[in-house]
């Protein structure tokens, strides 16, 4: 059996180079930048290369971890992986840690294992702890809505969780500013500790802009975590010259295929990355840092497949400050609609 070289944090984790901020009106501060185990953390993938990964965010003070129930490939893998993490490497940091989780989407087969029921939310839970091998998580989301289930069954599920010590607070995810607002009233009336949406945002994808969802986490105390803010690589520097063997286009088409890489597209992309340089940032740092540009965004969500791209993501907290001119530029490029 192969030995673990003993994993010991670096004192200087909280030496002021991540940020944290609110969630919404709670006593919770999330890391600016947070890890997301959505990629990278299957059963597809390295080990040594997931604990790289994951110790240098620690090392960095990114103190959130977020996995679904099924993150993988295969269904559950990374919650899987993580909880070997969580064993082996971050045992004596758990209370350090904001590890969450989420239900909603398809995951065993038959009527109980998808969508909003009480009976799939609270079952999946209890799977997911069993694979992180915790007693509680910090967060548990609703991963999306559930027109076909009451909204009121699926909050009482949620707030159940937190108060059988399955969760500490709730969250909800792919929810729109109306849908938000309905939740928040339900949940605010049960004192569950709601904190959090997660969605989909980047500069690429702007819809809860014209959605209003950012006014309306704000009058329902929340904050919000985005992810895909580099839209799945795309607002990186990756694709200024051809698709790389290695890129996600050409190794995996599950989530991007070379068809998003248009020659419009690509433009875009040149004239982001020449913003991006006069501000002496790279474009995946102007990216994260344009969507932590105006407070209303608690964390975006990063996934990295080495640790000096999570370095990288890093960076991007210290400078999120936009000139009113930037601001104009990057709307030409990419409008909100």
């Amino acid at each position: 059996m192969d030995l673990i070289p003993t994993y010991v944090a670096n004192d200087d984790r909280y030496d002021g180079r991540m940020k944290y901020s609110r969630s919404g009106k709670s006593g919770l501060l999330m890391p600016q930048v947070s890890l997301g185990f959505w990629h990278n953390f299957g059963n597809t993938n390295n080990f040594d290369t997931m604990r790289a990964i994951t110790r240098t965010a620690f090392d960095a003070g990114i103190t959130q971890f977020d996995a679904a129930n099924n993150y993988g490939p295969e269904y559950g893998a990374a919650e899987a992986n993580l909880g070997r993490l969580l064993a082996t490497d971050f045992k004596p940091y758990r209370d350090e840690l904001i590890v969450t989780s989420k239900a909603g989407y398809d995951m065993w087969p038959g009527p109980y294992g998808d969508h909003g029921s009480r009976k799939y939310l609270i079952a999946s839970c209890d799977q997911s702890l069993k694979r992180l091998g915790l007693d509680y998580v910090d967060i548990f989301y609703h991963h999306r809505p559930d027109t076909d289930t009451p909204l009121e069954e699926t909050m009482v599920a949620l707030d159940q969780i937190v108060r059988s010590g399955r969760a500490l607070y709730v969250g909800i995810s792919n929810y729109n500013a109306q849908q938000t607002l309905e939740a928040a009233k339900i949940l605010h009336e049960l004192k569950t500790p709601f904190v959090i949406n997660q969605v989909r945002y980047n500069i690429f994808d702007r819809h809860i802009e014209a959605d209003g969802l950012k006014e309306a986490a704000k009058e329902a105390g929340i904050g919000l975590i985005t992810f895909s803010p580099l839209e799945q690589g795309l607002l990186t520097d990756r694709y200024l010259n051809g698709i790389p063997e290695d890129s996600r286009i050409a190794r995996d088409h599950r989530f991007l295929q070379a068809s998003a890489l248009s020659d419009a597209r690509l433009q875009q992309i040149r004239d982001l990355n020449e913003i991006a340089k006069k501000r002496g940032q790279t474009l995946a740092e102007m990216a994260l840092a344009w969507i932590l540009r105006d407070g209303a965004v608690t964390s975006v969500l990063v996934g990295a497949s080495r640790p000096a791209q999570l370095l990288d993501n890093v960076k991007a907290i210290s400078n999120t400050t936009f000139t009113a001119e930037e601001l104009a530029a990057i709307d030409e490029i990419s409008p909100a609609k």
